[in-house]
């Protein structure tokens, strides 16, 4: 056999014509097959167009538009994006006398262009900054003062909102029994935070941080 010299396309339209050839051919020579039952012959002929029409609708190639993903199909595969991505905090060392009290200070700071919803949040769908510490050996927590809030209007709300920008300083008051053992300590705590920009807020996010106390 020699070389096929037919393109694809070509095929596919000699696939095609024949089907009409084939039909026309199968009529003439109908008086040859009169044995078979009409309804059989009936569907033999019907098999035989759908086998060669399918080559017609076949694609000649080249990738199909539909597998082509969406711009929400790619979003959805990058992963969420968190709040602390913008945000960090620290906490500077205190120093407490055994049966005393002392402020420990928690240091907020917010990457430029984003904010982080004040405490108390200024509408209840929004996550409100809070500050959770777990103190022992003696050592307990008083209470927590946040700092003053911002007021500003943002896109996505009617209205302006509570929030902190740039840098805001968490006070919390610790108290020491007189029993506490003297020395360094150090106290797991955790943040967490919504941070937002101008249009959207973020998924909100957990920041596990350290308090050092030493008591005196």
């Amino acid at each position: 056999m020699g070389e096929d010299i037919f393109a694809p396309e070509a095929k596919i339209s000699f696939q095609c014509g024949i089907v009409y050839k084939h039909c026309a051919a199968t009529r003439l020579s109908n008086r040859k097959v009169t044995r078979m039952p009409q309804r059989n012959l009936f569907l033999f002929i019907s098999l035989t167009t759908l086998s060669l029409l399918s080559a017609c609708s076949k694609p000649t190639g080249g990738p199909s538009a539909t597998s082509t993903p969406s711009p929400t199909q790619s979003s959805a595969t990058t992963g969420r994006v968190s709040s602390v991505n913008f945000v960090k905090a620290t906490a500077g060392e205190s120093q407490i006398p055994a049966g005393g009290s002392a402020d420990a200070i928690v240091r907020v700071t917010i990457q430029s262009g984003y904010h982080i919803n004040a405490n108390p949040a200024s509408e209840s769908y929004l996550r409100a900054t809070e500050l959770a510490l777990q103190p022992g050996d003696g050592v307990s927590v008083g209470f927590i003062t946040y700092p003053s809030a911002l007021s500003k209007k943002f896109s996505f709300s009617p209205k302006p909102l509570a929030v902190y920008e740039g840098e805001a300083a968490i006070r919390v008051m610790l108290k020491a029994a007189g029993s506490a053992p003297k020395g360094p300590h150090s106290f797991p705590a955790k943040l967490s935070v919504q941070a937002c920009d101008d249009q959207v807020c973020y998924a909100p996010g957990t920041i596990d941080l350290l308090i050092p106390v030493t008591v005196k």
